[in-house]
């Protein structure tokens, strides 16, 4: 997700911010927004568009098979806990210049060993639209041991964790990872099974075949910022490996979240698209 659209304060907030030290173009500015209350309406997207196809973009696995996915939005393995609006198909959809960024670093990451691993692509406006209406229901919070453990569903649109609109919905932004290559299994998610906080030593959160980022994907905590100090070791050189590999192929990182970058020369830079992730909305 996030991560990225993220849930109830009343405080404005800008998205997206770029990891300090090396010289990098800083990125696009999000739109500044109040976050929603339970009176207020939902934000609406500067120039939203309802098309109900997707210009210019592809299905990633399509363009490079190779790139393994795990889209957890058409799950119920999410923050939410259930099925996001907007995810009728389990699919990586992205315009085609992030696309093919992507499968450069893919180029990379198999001459050391590893692939990409994607967990969310474009985002439909009405993914963050059910987020947003999420965020609006206290009570509704059946994943916060494993997703936001430390913080308050009412804080995590003031601390920007949830956002609305988000650069997923422009189509070149995504969250991914790092696996193994030739990458291990990973088991079926169990909703049954007691919930782990994302923070949690790798041995012991979801049994996710990532390379050890130092959290879990989608982790609501300072923990899962990408220079995060707390984070040391084997951990800490995965994700600077991650950035690397990303910012080599023209992507920026949100510093909140070491998983989510932004294609720098996105084709889209001001359009938020509604389509659903669907093979249908591809055209």
């Amino acid at each position: 997700m996030r991560r990225s659209g993220r849930v109830g304060g009343a405080a404005a907030l800008v998205l997206v911010a770029l990891l300090g030290g090396c010289s990098r173009p800083q990125p696009r500015p999000a739109p500044t927004i109040t976050a929603p209350t339970s009176s207020s309406p939902v934000p609406s997207s500067p120039a939203r568009s309802a098309a109900a196809r997707l210009p210019g973009f592809v299905v990633l696995t399509d363009l490079d098979p190779r790139i393994h996915s795990d889209i957890r939005y058409a799950t119920a393995h999410n923050f939410v806990g259930r099925p996001i609006s907007g995810y009728p198909e389990p699919l990586c959809l992205l315009t085609r210049p992030a696309a093919e960024a992507l499968r450069r670093v893919q180029d990379a990451a198999l001459a050391g060993g590893h692939s990409l691993k994607v967990y969310d692509c474009y985002r439909p406006q009405p993914a963050v639209d059910d987020f947003v209406a999420w965020a609006k229901r206290p009570g509704e919070q059946q994943s916060k041991a494993e997703f936001y453990p430390d913080v308050a569903k009412s804080r995590l649109f003031a601390d920007g964790y949830i956002g609305a609109p988000t650069a997923h919905s422009r189509g070149s932004t995504l969250d991914l990872t790092l696996v193994d290559e030739p990458a291990a299994s990973q088991p079926a998610y169990d909703p049954g099974r007691p919930l782990v906080a994302c923070t949690a030593p790798q041995g012991r959160r979801f049994a996710d075949n990532s390379i050890d980022m130092g959290t879990g994907f989608d982790c609501f905590d300072a923990r899962a910022h990408t220079a995060d100090p707390r984070v040391t070791g084997k951990a800490r050189d995965n994700r600077r490996l991650l950035l690397r590999l990303m910012t080599d192929a023209g992507f920026v990182n949100y510093d909140r979240e070491w998983w989510h970058y932004r294609y720098r020369d996105e084709p889209y830079p001001d359009t938020y698209f509604a389509a659903p992730v669907a093979r249908s909305s591809v055209g």
